[in-house]
C-alpha cells in the first residue's frame, strides 16, 4: 500500500492507494497531521511506501522515518511522467508538479492547463508533447479579501461570494465582483491565450475554492480534492520499482 501526503500552507490531506486504487482519504488542519499520520499507520499497517509534498515549514521525516517503510520527499529530483522546462528550476512548487501528474493520468498525451484555486491561484500548461512549460502564479480569493480589509481603513472583511452583478451597486457586492469577477476575468484570458496557441486543450480547474470559481468560470473538467494526491501516487508508482 501506498501512503500519500501533501501538506499545503493551511490544510493537509492524505490518501491511502492500494496500488491506484484510492481506498482511504482525509483533510484536515494543519495542526492534526501527526495525530493523523499515527492513527493511519495504527489501521494501515500493509502500508510499505510514502510520498509527501510539503509546501509549508512542518518537519515531518522524523514522524515518517522511524517506520518500516521506503519514503520519498518530493522534489523535482524524482522521476516524473514529463519534461520539465522552467527557469527556475529548484523554487518550482512540488504541489504544482504533482498537478500537472494528475493531468497525465487524467489526460494522457494531452495539452492539459490545470488550474489550482487555493492559497495561491497557480496556472499551469503541460503540452501533448509531456513538456511543462510552467504558467502562473496570483494571490488567491481569501488572501485578496483580506489584503482589501488590511490594506484600506474603511474595506470590511467579508466571506467569500459569487452571488454578484456588474456593475454592482454595493459595497460588498463591488468587493465580490471585483475579487471574483476579477479572477475569473484573470483565468478566462489565460485560457484563451493558450487556446489560440495550442488546439484541443483540456482546461481542469482544482483546488479548495474550484467550486466557487467554477460557476463564473464554466470550465468543463472539475477535478476534486484527491486530484494531487492521485498525481503524487502515480509518481511514488512511478519511483518505488
Amino acid at each position: 500500500m501506498n501512503l500519500v501526503i501533501d501538506i499545503g500552507n493551511s490544510y493537509f490531506k492524505i490518501g491511502v492507494f492500494d496500488n491506484q486504487i484510492l481506498i482511504h482519504k482525509h483533510k484536515e488542519k494543519n495542526s492534526q497531521l501527526n495525530n493523523s499520520v499515527n492513527k493511519l499507520f495504527n489501521n494501515y499497517q500493509e502500508i510499505k511506501y510514502c510520498i509527501v509534498s510539503n509546501v509549508s515549514n512542518i518537519n515531518i521525516d522524523n514522524l515518517i522515518s522511524n517506520k518500516k517503510i521506503k519514503f520519498f520527499n518530493f522534489s523535482s529530483s524524482l522521476k516524473l511522467p514529463f519534461t520539465i522546462k522552467y527557469e527556475s528550476f529548484d523554487s518550482l512548487g512540488n504541489d504544482r508538479l504533482a498537478l500537472v501528474a494528475a493531468s497525465i493520468k487524467l489526460r494522457p498525451n494531452s495539452n492539459n492547463l490545470i488550474i489550482d484555486a487555493g492559497t495561491c491561484i497557480t496556472i499551469d500548461f503541460i503540452n501533448s508533447k509531456n513538456i511543462y512549460l510552467g504558467g502562473s502564479i496570483s494571490p488567491g480569493l481569501e488572501m485578496r479579501y483580506k489584503s482589501l480589509n488590511n490594506y484600506t481603513s474603511r474595506l470590511p472583511l467579508i466571506n467569500k461570494s459569487n452571488n454578484f452583478e456588474f456593475p454592482a451597486n454595493s459595497t460588498e457586492s463591488c468587493i465580490h465582483a471585483g475579487i471574483i469577477g476579477g479572477v475569473s476575468n484573470e483565468i478566462s484570458v489565460f485560457i484563451d491565450q493558450i487556446v489560440k496557441k495550442y488546439k484541443n486543450v483540456n482546461i481542469i480547474l482544482t483546488g479548495g475554492d474550484a467550486k466557487l470559481l467554477s460557476k463564473t468560470l464554466k470550465i468543463t473538467i472539475f477535478a476534486n480534492q484527491i486530484f494531487i494526491l492521485e498525481g503524487l501516487n502515480s509518481i511514488l508508482n512511478l519511483n518505488k520499482l
